[in-house]
């Protein structure tokens, strides 16, 4: 479970360039679909497939959101004997979609829907 308060840098290594790199980054996030994907790859490796199962979406729309999360570094493909797997690859990103919705799925509160995703 990642640590809850974590360290802040200084402002005056708060650049203009590192605040337009998380933005896109979480601009990637905002996709409900490529958030899923994240959400299941957390997990382990996957193949595209099994994401679309997992996900319920169409295989076409889970390439096309795995295309975009390869191309900004988020998940990578390799191979697993004749299957193309993917992987996710920022721990940093994991932990920030595990703050977010793990916080939500383990929450009394949380509607029936969100704990059985």
């Amino acid at each position: 479970m990642p640590d809850p308060s974590p360290s802040v840098p200084p402002d005056d290594e708060l650049t203009v360039q590192l605040l337009q790199e998380t933005a896109a980054t979480l601009g990637l996030l905002s996709a409900t679909v490529r958030l899923h994907i994240l959400w299941v790859l957390a997990k382990g490796e996957q193949d595209v497939g099994t994401l679309a199962a997992r996900t319920g979406q169409s295989l076409a729309t889970v390439s096309h959101h795995l295309a975009k999360l390869k191309l900004a570094g988020l998940v990578r493909a390799q191979r697993a004997g004749k299957r193309q797997v993917y992987v996710a690859t920022d721990p940093h990103v994991l932990a920030i979609i595990d703050v977010a919705l793990g916080q939500r799925l383990r929450s009394e509160d949380a509607p029936a829907r969100l704990r059985q995703a």
